[in-house]
């Protein structure tokens, strides 16, 4: 905090004897040992306040200067530490969505550090409860959150980055404070932190595991909104944003205020250090603050028209994100925000990539997706963003807004028709079969998606934080969102799950047994598929969530992992980490590049081909053919890669076999000019993995049984 002699030159600089104009850029608070300099943005406002808070007063410093809608100053003895907010003046014109109210204490949307929670009540309103056209004059400050002074100083020495190649990817989605808020391991003080995701235990459990990069569900500083406050739940998830620079205060074991900052980077220190990639989950397409009739918090106090997206005649709030707002990322100023805030993620907090919340919403260029939008174009050619992992959830709820396939290089995208599709394959009961006509796409990296780009452009998932664990997958046939407060009428009803004949848990051996056979064909056939795999936090050892496939605000059991694992989810365990073994043991499991389908010029026999039990190629009648229960997928192993000489490079040859069926089938195995024998590697109707398994001949017929996943490796 500021010293008294500091205190006394701000109070001096508040009362007109020093003003010193400061900087327009960088936005936002930037610390010196001289002082502070503050610059914001608010081009309709009239005049910016800094409010500063020393020893529990409020001291006010308007920041006189301004620059093409940036409002600044210098602040000189201003110390790190110390808690500042926002006052914004301007006109009061609703219907113009102008709500300019200096009654209204406001978060800098720059602060690279948040301190306090939101206190609900109408005080955070502009205009009053009785008439919302009327500025309210009681002031919010007891009840907003404080803007923290923090410097960009921290020790990481020798820190680098994995830069794993997108064909070695592995994601795991987890959750900050769901994967360690039950670690026996991990201390109780550490549990749910930044610190406790770094603690050895924890870390050592995702490298046991085999993958490349956590995904964090969101970081940024968020809110828990009123009416999940009113039924006793919080935003657990956490995409309900109020600081797009700082990270989640309640996230650190550290609670001093600004110490997240810190806390938060040596936890990327310690992935890296592990070889662990950090993925951020952003919620860059609406904001805390919800509709018009929200509080004003940021935006809204700071001109909601110069930051939110308006209907371009009526002025009404364009919401394609269901949320109640939608940031105007087509605004040049508002893109700059986001870019900014972006940059600082990957120079100051070393992350190495981002997963984007509702993406499209960021393309929408007034009210119509735009595939050539400013935001694309400039992350396209922003020399630090185009150099980290970036990945789309290519949809958002407004019209046109489902694009899967359209965000081009260097983005991958979240494909949910790999989800739907191999869900529908493996899905029983009900009598019926789908035909298998899509699975040929889906396992080979969804060429027809993704034509022109690369197999590891397709992130291929089968489940996410948002819907059903793998567990609850073959557990239930409806949602159970009871829990949530909505009388189950959120989350999705296309689950495409399939219970297996009793609903929810069940000691029934036999039915506890099949969807455990379930659980391990899924898990084979979305780490044996080309393209990104990503694993959801839990999903590698059975975790439940009873049932509930919208857990957005559970802070509690239902959302956290359970490390007290039963002897069949230690075999599950097992599993996750042999199909990733091999995965990773075996290139022609992970190509870089779309496989041809045809044989080579000089006569090398096709990259890919598929094949009937008895041996034969597939017809296009046998994809269309809903008593299609086999897939067999011929891989030759050459790879798209060549050494020193200009020769191909080759890996192994194998085949894949997919068995739908309720009964086993028998399997010719074809010949090939790689090899006289196969061994199988993978056999998931077993309860835990072989090291390694049988072989057979050429030309002999081998059982596949029902229900499971097995690959050959020629020998």
């Amino acid at each position: 905090m500021s010293s008294q002699s500091d205190q006394g030159s701000v109070r001096a600089a508040s009362e007109g004897v020093i003003r010193p104009p400061g900087a327009p850029s960088p936005l936002g608070a930037t610390w010196t040992p001289e002082g502070l300099n503050l610059a914001v943005r608010a081009p309709s406002a009239d005049l910016i306040e800094a409010c500063l808070f020393l020893n529990g007063e409020e001291v006010r410093v308007p920041l006189e200067a301004r620059s093409h809608g940036v409002h600044h100053g210098f602040l000189p003895g201003v110390g790190l530490g110390t808690a500042y907010g926002l006052r914004a003046h301007g006109p009061w014109r609703p219907d113009e969505s102008l709500r300019f109210n200096p009654a209204k204490l406001l978060i800098d949307p720059y602060s690279r550090a948040v301190h306090g929670d939101v206190t609900w009540s109408d005080v955070l309103m502009p205009g009053t409860a009785a008439d919302p056209r009327v500025p309210d004059t009681r002031d919010s400050a007891g009840s907003v959150p404080r803007s923290i002074v923090v410097s960009d100083d921290f020790e990481w020495g020798d820190d680098q980055a994995p830069a794993t190649s997108w064909g070695d990817t592995v994601v795991y989605e987890m959750h900050v404070k769901g994967f360690t808020a039950r670690h026996p391991s991990v201390p109780d003080e550490l549990r749910g932190t930044y610190a406790g995701l770094a603690h050895p235990a924890a870390v050592e459990h995702l490298l046991s595991l085999g993958v490349s990069a956590i995904e964090l569900l969101p970081v940024h500083q968020s809110i828990t909104e009123p009416p999940l406050l009113s039924r006793g739940v919080k935003n657990y998830w956490g995409y309900s944003t109020l600081g797009f620079f700082a990270p989640h205060g309640a996230y650190a074991a550290d609670r001093r205020p600004g110490a997240q900052v810190a806390e938060f980077k040596a936890m990327v220190k310690a992935m890296h250090a592990a070889g662990l990639e950090v993925i951020l989950d952003v919620v860059y397409n609406h904001t805390s603050e919800g509709g018009p009739d929200g509080p004003s918090l940021m935006f809204r106090g700071l001109g909601e028209r110069d930051h939110y997206k308006l209907a371009p005649h009526s002025g009404s709030y364009v919401d394609t994100t269901g949320c109640g707002n939608t940031l105007d990322v087509g605004d040049l100023d508002v893109l700059r925000l986001v870019l900014d805030s972006l940059r600082y993620w990957v120079t100051e907090m070393h992350v190495d990539g981002f997963r984007f919340d509702l993406a499209t919403a960021l393309t929408r260029e007034r009210m119509d997706v735009d595939e050539r939008s400013p935001f694309l174009a400039a992350v396209h050619q922003d020399p630090v963003l185009r150099q980290v992992k970036l990945i789309a959830e290519p949809w958002d709820v407004g019209p046109g807004g489902y694009r899967l396939g359209m965000f081009g290089s260097p983005w991958a995208e979240w494909n949910d028709a790999y989800r739907d599709d191999v869900r529908t394959f493996w899905r029983g009961g009900g009598g019926h079969r789908e035909p298998p006509a899509e699975m040929g796409w889906r396992l080979t990296g969804s060429q027809d998606v993704f034509h022109g780009r690369s197999p590891a452009a397709s992130v291929n998932f089968l489940t996410a934080h948002d819907g059903f664990t793998m567990r609850d997958l073959v557990s239930y046939d409806s949602k159970h969102n009871e829990a949530n407060g909505e009388d189950n009428r959120d989350g999705t009803d296309n689950n495409r799950s399939w219970n297996h004949g009793i609903e929810g848990e069940t000691d029934d051996p036999a039915i506890r047994a099949a969807r455990l056979r379930t659980m391990r064909a899924l898990k084979a056939t979305l780490l044996l598929s080309t393209g990104t795999p990503m694993i959801v936090m839990g999903d590698e050892m059975g975790r439940t969530q009873g049932g509930n496939n919208n857990p957005y605000n559970q802070d509690n059991e239902i959302s956290w992992l359970d490390w007290d694992l039963e002897p069949w989810q230690s075999d599950l365990l097992r599993w996750t980490t042999t199909l990733l073994n091999v995965r990773r043991a075996h290139p022609t499991l992970r190509q870089t590049e779309f496989f041809d389908g045809r044989p080579a010029s000089d006569g090398r026999p096709a990259d890919l081909a598929w094949l009937r039990p008895d041996g034969t190629p597939m017809t296009d009648g046998d994809w269309h053919d809903g008593s299609t229960d086999m897939l067999v997928m011929a891989l030759s192993g050459e790879l798209f890669t060549r050494d020193e000489h200009g020769h191909p490079l080759r890996d192994a040859a194998f085949l894949v076999v997919l068995n739908r069926s309720e009964v086993d089938v028998p399997l010719t195995l074809p010949s090939t000019p790689h090899g006289t024998a196969y061994r199988r590697l993978v056999d998931t109707s077993l309860e835990r993995p072989e090291s390694e398994g049988p072989t057979a001949a050429t030309g002999d017929s081998v059982a596949i049984a029902s229900r499971c996943v097995a690959l050959f490796r020629v020998e």
